[in-house]
């Protein structure tokens, strides 16, 4: 099982993250540091045994300019505050902009922490959210949310039906109950796809949103020296009816798949298998995702 973090290595991994900001972000009017004690007290604990756990929270403004065409304008500006136990328990995140209605404001922030709920337990993951924030923020602009308006309630329902593909990456599967669970989760939850046992493991699943989302929190449960999801694509559903998702799949079932390189004892997957594979199947660019060169 994976052991608790000790507060001491919760404490340099925030370091070593606002290091990591402050080199992606050298101006002050991206990324600043507004309780520099705070920061000072931190590193003083990491590197005095005897020191005391800190009294008070890091806090930052991380701001962030949308990459949208009518968007020159707007800023967000992300007010985050590190609890001592992070990265173990989620950072504490308000995302303010003049734009926003309160209603819009809330309504961000909350669909920010489940995104973080679902992807970053445990995890470093300020850049994730300040990229969710770069890619998500500025539509809220325009939500109107007033429930009462039966327009929005129908809109509201046919942006839910979502058909998502996740390319998962592991350091290795070989755990035969762990390879017994990816494939009986997956039929449970109506996902196909394919899971490659050996080094690296290699899993795609695709289906429904929801459902690929709760078969994610069930694997990366599992005690894993390294696991990820490697890339991920949504497609919103017309209909959202058994037809329509058919129509997505790339593959039919959840199947294992074993390209064995001849005479590796089958430890190790015969990569060009693996790209002509994903090459029939549509999915050759993912090859590059995973292994960063041309799969020939």
């Amino acid at each position: 099982e994976a052991t608790e973090m000790t507060n001491r290595e919760e404490a340099e991994i925030q370091i070593s993250e606002l290091d990591l900001l402050s080199s992606m972000f050298p101006y002050e009017e991206e990324f600043i540091v507004t309780d520099q004690l705070a920061v000072a007290e931190l590193k003083h604990y990491i590197e005095n045994e005897s020191a005391e756990m800190p009294s008070s929270k890091v806090q930052f403004t991380l701001n962030v300019k949308p990459e949208v065409s009518n968007a020159s304008m707007v800023e967000f500006s992300m007010a985050c505050a590190l609890p001592l136990k992070y990265p173990t328990v989620l950072p504490e995140i308000t995302v303010r902009s003049s734009l926003l209605s309160r209603s819009q404001q809330i309504h961000l922030n909350s669909d920010l922490k489940t995104y973080l709920m679902q992807n970053c337990s445990g995890e470093p993951c300020l850049l994730s959210a300040r990229e969710w924030v770069k890619d998500h923020a500025a539509a809220y602009i325009d939500k109107e949310l007033s429930s009462s308006s039966v327009t929005t309630s129908k809109a509201v329902q046919s942006e839910d039906i979502m058909f998502t593909r996740l390319w998962i990456y592991s350091h290795h599967i070989y755990n035969k109950q762990k390879r017994k669970n990816i494939i009986d989760w997956a039929k449970e939850l109506s996902l196909s796809g394919f899971c490659m046992p050996g080094k690296p493991g290699v899993v795609c699943v695709e289906g429904l949103q929801t459902s690929c989302e709760e078969f994610w929190s069930r694997v990366k449960r599992l005690t894993w020296k390294r696991i990820l999801i490697r890339h991920r694509e949504d497609v919103s559903l017309e209909g959202g009816g058994h037809a329509d998702i058919q129509k997505q799949r790339k593959f039919s079932t959840l199947e294992e798949k074993c390209f064995d390189a001849h005479g590796a004892r089958g430890n190790h997957m015969d990569l060009g298998q693996l790209y002509h594979f994903l090459e029939e199947k549509g999915c050759a660019d993912i090859f590059q995702m995973y292994f960063g060169v041309e799969g020939h």
